[in-house]
């Protein structure tokens, strides 16, 4: 089955400026003939490029209300981090009555989801087994990132579903029972910060199928909830998750919820990528539970999201001063939201079917990249020299894309014509021409 990218190009609005490629982490986009192109063995739909992008060619490609219609009975699922989107709204039961008021049936919030895989990582961590320092399992592009670029890490990654799916799987149960309708006639929607979830939900990589429907971008409603929500006095009481679910939305909520006493909770898709080059080398050897997260702040800095990162972050801060209380769940299905499958590496460098062509083609791009200025500028439409010289060896580039090589090329050949104009006319060779 083919994988399913929620990120994808517009090369209509695509105007070749490189900000894509030198953002990329990793390595998954090139620009040939002037446009973009995303390679999609590579790509972890974390949305780096799309938030970069000054064209707005990188789009997310997420479902639309018009999906509602679709089913007989809607559950909406807001992200904690859609919490934090609205000025001077500290009364989340508002955001969740509007979301109902632009068309769903009911809502169930993804902070519950990750109340109860809190407690089940508390619960896996209290058995033992686990290997340390072990990784959180909440964030797909993560997941992605590790699958692509540091397979030897798989099995430092906690076995557990993600909050949204926790949340889903909850909400469709509660569903069925109150509606009497089958499970292909509900439909549940996450209301995502990021292009990562619609990803999992249409390839999901943990479970055989995702208990979600669709996702829907934050971005795509804020203008609907934000104009009802001025006009809701009296909001519907449907908020059920507390501080230890909310906190979810910021970076190190949940590492306060694990329990661990060494913990580390780190933001950023190249903060990540700094942490993971540690574990690998194995530098970071004293610490329990790492919570990696792309955005940075956490959640709260989606590539989908419409508010500032760092005012959203302050404001859900602001809720939880509030409602300090802890409520945490007890009863959970620890065998439901284990993972099914088992996580995979991905393979993104075949560069030959036989190992020995393999290797034959990995000195090739050694060699070539011996050659190269080695100041990794884009210019050529590569992020790196490196990357031209894989590139140059599949076919896909020549060495007179970059720059510098050409630059030497056309000095070379201006001094072989200035010699040859130098050179004397009546020479013997020129009399017998």
């Amino acid at each position: 089955m083919s994988y399913f990218h929620s990120v994808t190009l517009d090369k209509n609005k695509c105007h070749g400026c490189t900000n894509c490629i030198k953002r990329c982490p990793t390595e998954a986009i090139r620009v040939r003939g002037g446009k973009a192109k995303i390679i999609k063995e590579r790509c972890i739909d974390c949305g780096e490029c799309i938030r970069v992008c000054p064209y707005h060619a990188k789009l997310a490609n997420t479902d639309s209300l018009d999906s509602l219609s679709d089913y007989k009975y809607t559950v909406a699922m807001p992200a904690p981090s859609l919490y934090g989107q609205f000025k001077d709204v500290t009364d989340v039961n508002k955001i969740l009555t509007a979301l109902k008021l632009i068309g769903f049936d009911d809502v169930y919030e993804v902070a519950r989801g990750a109340e109860i895989v809190s407690e089940a990582t508390r619960r896996l961590i209290e058995k033992g087994g686990l290997v340390k320092p072990i990784i959180n399992s909440a964030c797909p592009a993560v997941l992605r990132l590790i699958r692509v670029r540091f397979p030897g890490l798989i099995n430092h990654i906690l076995p557990v579903s993600s909050p949204m799916e926790a949340a889903a799987m909850e909400a469709r149960r509660e569903a069925v029972l109150k509606t009497g309708l089958k499970n292909e006639e509900i439909g549940i929607f996450f209301i995502t910060p990021c292009p990562a979830k619609e990803t999992s939900i249409k390839s999901p990589l943990l479970k055989e199928k995702s208990n979600v429907n669709g996702a829907i971008s934050i971005a795509d409603i804020y203008m609907k909830i934000h104009n009802l929500i001025k006009n809701i006095d009296k909001p519907e009481m449907l908020a059920q998750a507390g501080l230890e679910g909310v906190s979810w939305a910021r970076s190190g909520g949940e590492c306060k919820a694990t329990d661990t006493i060494i913990n580390i909770a780190v933001d950023g898709i190249d903060e990540v990528i700094k942490i993971l080059e540690e574990i690998e080398n194995g530098k970071i050897d004293d610490i329990d539970f790492v919570e990696l997260l792309a955005c940075n702040g956490g959640c709260v800095g989606g590539p989908l999201t419409v508010e500032n990162s760092y005012v959203c972050s302050n404001r859900i801060r602001n809720m939880i001063d509030l409602d300090p209380e802890t409520k945490r769940i007890e009863n959970i299905d620890e065998e439901g939201i284990l993972w099914e499958k088992v996580l995979m590496p991905v393979q993104i460098m075949q560069l030959a079917d036989n190992l020995e062509e393999a290797v034959e083609k990995l000195e090739q791009i050694d060699k070539i990249w011996e050659t190269m200025p080695k100041l990794d500028c884009g210019s050529c439409g590569a992020p790196s020299c490196k990357a031209l010289a894989e590139d140059i060896v599949k076919g896909f580039a020549t060495e007179n894309d970059c720059i510098f090589k050409m630059r030497e090329k056309v000095q070379n050949l201006a001094k072989e014509l200035f010699d040859l104009e130098s050179s004397p006319h009546g020479s013997k060779s020129d009399r017998e021409i």
